[in-house]
């Protein structure tokens, strides 16, 4: 047999950052099909909700070429570790700590960071999103450069940018139209309120969901903390997937604490889905889900180096604050004093230091003052 040519680019790279591994696939009746199997990769930093640090964004680069490599691959599934978050987006000590008022650095930062988003979105193989918790800020923006997302209930989906100190130019403002349409588009972008799962499912941003929420008898439930009834409101407005409010809300969290969650329901539905894809023509599948992703490669290339420049630039004004603030903040206060920013800025105030300390929360203030007279 004729020796195969190795087409990666670093064949013997050991992933440290990430985990990078082949699974099984199932046929049909549930049995392991001997030959093939599918591509894991999933983002390994579950103490800071899985954010992307530097280290990371430069394997996921390399593990979907690897991934694409693969002869025996049928998909890859992109997901993380644990059960809370598929993905917070750039890691925020690294943002406020490093990157701040240093637009050069975070300009290279950004080159990494777009070469990510296109290797999802040229990957030969099929891309499925495992949302295993939040797919929020950049999280949501490499999940929606997959070409399916499956989800458990518990997950939210949303952006971060404009509530602290960015814009969601990494990738939202391209896809999510696509999505779920211009109008919520802009509602989710500008207002970062984020979207229960069932809500996503609704707005057509993802494929599937799954119950995660398991009690003491083993009973999987929908997640307690969401209205999964169908019902008008005063407005005549229909509500299902909002969050609760008030006493219901609070009903939720109490019955959402005494359950486990078990994504067992969402792996299986990982499976299914690669299983159906593994029995289609591999260069059918590829040739129509690179036609579909045309679309979105088309905002994608008309954007994303001029939002890499500005990007790097808004290192140097409202992501100096808006970082700052979240990462060194408590949950008492993790946003500026947005007022206060407004009423400087429309007295001409310099966007400085000065301005910065002035409208960061007190706590974050102080923690950030400490940090400074530790790192000398």
């Amino acid at each position: 047999m004729t020796a195969l040519f190795n087409h990666e680019l670093l064949p013997d790279y050991t992933f440290k950052a990430i985990q990078y591994r082949t699974l099984p696939v199932l046929d049909t009746q549930g049995r392991e099909v001997e030959g093939l199997h599918k591509t894991w990769i999933a983002l390994d930093n579950e103490k800071q909700l899985n954010s992307y640090t530097t280290e990371a964004v430069k394997e996921v680069i390399l593990a979907f070429r690897r991934a694409s490599c693969d002869r025996r691959s049928v998909a890859v599934v992109f997901t993380a570790a644990g059960t809370r978050s598929f993905c917070t987006g750039g890691n925020t000590a690294e943002y406020s700590t490093y990157y701040a008022n240093r637009p050069h650095e975070y300009l290279q930062y950004m080159r990494l960071f777009n070469d990510m988003v296109t290797a999802i979105l040229l990957c030969d193989k099929p891309v499925i999103c495992r949302v295993n918790g939040m797919r929020i800020g950049g999280g949501q923006e490499i999940g929606m450069a997959c070409d399916f997302s499956v989800a458990g209930d518990h997950a939210r989906f949303g952006q971060a940018g404009p509530v602290h100190g960015s814009a969601p130019d990494g990738g939202s403002t391209d896809f999510l139209h696509l999505y779920v349409g211009f109008a919520k588009a802009a509602e989710s972008l500008s207002l970062c309120q984020p979207w229960s799962a069932h809500t996503a499912l609704r707005l057509g941003l993802v494929n599937d969901i799954v119950p995660v929420h398991r009690t003491a008898g083993g009973e999987f439930i929908p997640n307690p903390m969401v209205v999964t009834d169908r019902f008008l409101d005063d407005r005549g407005r229909v509500v299902l997937g909002d969050w609760k409010t008030g006493d219901a809300a609070e009903d939720g969290k109490k019955l959402a604490a005494d359950c486990t969650v078990d994504l067992s329901l969402l792996d299986r539905a990982v499976d299914g889905l690669v299983t159906r894809l593994m029995n289609t023509f591999p260069d059918c599948t590829r040739k129509t889900l690179e036609s579909l992703r045309k679309k979105k490669l088309e905002h994608w290339f008309a954007n994303a180096e001029t939002n890499r420049s500005w990007l790097s630039l808004n290192m140097n004004t409202e992501a100096a604050a808006g970082f700052p603030a979240f990462h060194f903040g408590t949950r008492e206060g993790r946003e500026i004093d947005f007022v206060a920013l407004r009423r400087a800025i429309a007295d001409g105030a310099r966007v400085d230091e000065a301005l910065t300390e002035a409208v960061l929360p007190p706590a974050a203030r102080e923690n950030r003052r400490a940090w400074r007279e530790s790192e000398g």
